[in-house]
């Protein structure tokens, strides 16, 4: 009798256990489906990528992002506008990531090409030269100091010309051309063994002021005859390789300063620019000139189409810029007006103020009218008055930015 009920309480309690122990199984169930809650309205194929889920700004139907179909919002923005006070999107805040107010950005504005021609130590005038195309070492280095506080930074001529403009945000683009090839420009000294730059010259000068302002940026192209003296010291060799070294370019202003007025033959051009490209590869330099400086300002008569690209005896020559004796800036290369075979430039200051140098522009050109970088060189940020003058097909795969 004993034996028998306990046999039947054994039973009861291994009864009792199974229960609970599929009672805590299916609660266990249940909370595993809970913790999948973060996904409710969303339909299981709507979970895989790339079906349906919406991106940022995209459309919740399709999954398509509204931006990349050139599709307008529902504020009638379409790709690249920018509502004012920044409201705009998150990627784009995060593209330009400074306050547009403030730092009001406008890389639709004018550039500055600035033309240097002669650096001399003291000068003194003469019924022949009364030093307009000439400025003095103490002057240079003091003109750098300005630029520098102004919030100018130099940029390479083939940047320019490429709209690969990269300056910090708020800060204008500036270019700086020497034509001729002349001593103060640039000479070589030994010093210790070594070829240096000469302190006294304007590639001494920038060197110097680049090493204590670093972003101020070390940049400038040489237009040069190579049929007459090119700069001093070292061999020829030596002192472009130098420059080239150094980040510098050089450019094309015929093999012996020619006037073009005065060239009678399409033969007679492609000597002066193609001679010029010879000799650099007689060096044993691997470089290819790609623009061209006309002497005296002066284009010529005829046979203008060889002045882009021609061929003198086993070398070719192709020029994708020509920059002139101009007196102003140059267009954005975004613009519509720019135009890459008549860039005009800004004389560098003289011994004697001029109007229309570059001091005259420092004082004359306002801010609002002048490149202001938005800091980021994948996009073009203008104001919403500027856009109309922005050509479209100039700014390639960069993403322009209205506000």
């Amino acid at each position: 009798m004993k034996k028998g009920l306990r046999n039947a309480v054994i039973s009861i309690l291994i009864i009792a256990l199974a229960i609970t122990g599929i009672v805590i199984l299916v609660k266990h169930m249940h909370s595993g489906e809970n913790n999948h809650s973060m996904l409710d309205g969303i339909q299981e194929d709507q979970r895989e990528p790339g079906k349906g889920i919406p991106a940022p700004g995209g459309n919740p139907s399709t999954g398509e992002n509204s931006e990349e179909n050139g599709m307008p919002d529902e504020n009638g923005l379409s790709e690249g506008d920018i509502l004012p006070g920044n409201q705009n999107d998150e990627k784009t805040a995060d593209e330009l990531q400074i306050d547009l107010e403030k730092i009001k950005p406008n890389e639709a504005g004018k550039i500055m090409v600035v033309m240097f021609h002669n650096f001399v130590e003291s000068f003194e005038p003469t019924k022949y030269d009364d030093g307009q195309y000439t400025i003095t070492f103490k002057a240079f280095e003091e003109l750098l100091h300005t630029l520098y506080e102004k919030g100018y930074r130099l940029i390479s001529f083939k940047d320019f010309i490429d709209n690969n403009i990269n300056v910090p945000a708020g800060c204008i683009p500036m270019v700086f051309t020497f034509d001729d090839g002349t001593r103060g420009q640039f000479s070589l000294v030994e010093e210790d063994g070594v070829l240096k730059a000469e302190r006294k010259s304007a590639v001494g000068i920038m060197e110097e002021f680049c090493s204590k302002y670093p972003d101020f940026g070390l940049k400038g192209t040489f237009f040069v005859n190579m049929g007459t003296s090119v700069f001093s010291g070292g061999s020829l060799r030596q002192r472009l390789q130098y420059l080239i070294d150094k980040g510098f370019e050089i450019g094309n202003h015929t093999f012996n300063h020619v006037n073009l007025l005065n060239v009678k033959s399409s033969e007679e051009i492609q000597y002066q620019l193609g001679a010029n490209q010879k000799k650099i590869y007689e060096l044993g330099l691997n470089y290819k000139m790609f623009a061209f400086s006309l002497p005296y300002g002066n284009p010529a008569k005829e046979f203008r189409e060889y002045l882009i690209k021609g061929k003198y005896e086993d070398v070719e020559y192709e020029n994708l810029a020509i920059v002139e004796v101009g007196w102003n800036p140059a267009p954005s290369p975004a613009d519509k007006d720019f135009n890459p075979y008549s860039i005009p430039r800004v004389r560098a200051p003289g011994i004697n103020p001029e109007r229309f140098d570059l001091n005259w522009w420092l004082e004359n050109l306002s801010r609002e009218e002048q490149y202001i970088s938005d800091g980021n060189p994948d996009t073009i940020t203008v104001p919403e008055s500027k856009a109309g003058s922005i050509d479209t097909g100039k700014i390639k795969n960069k993403k322009l930015i209205v506000y």
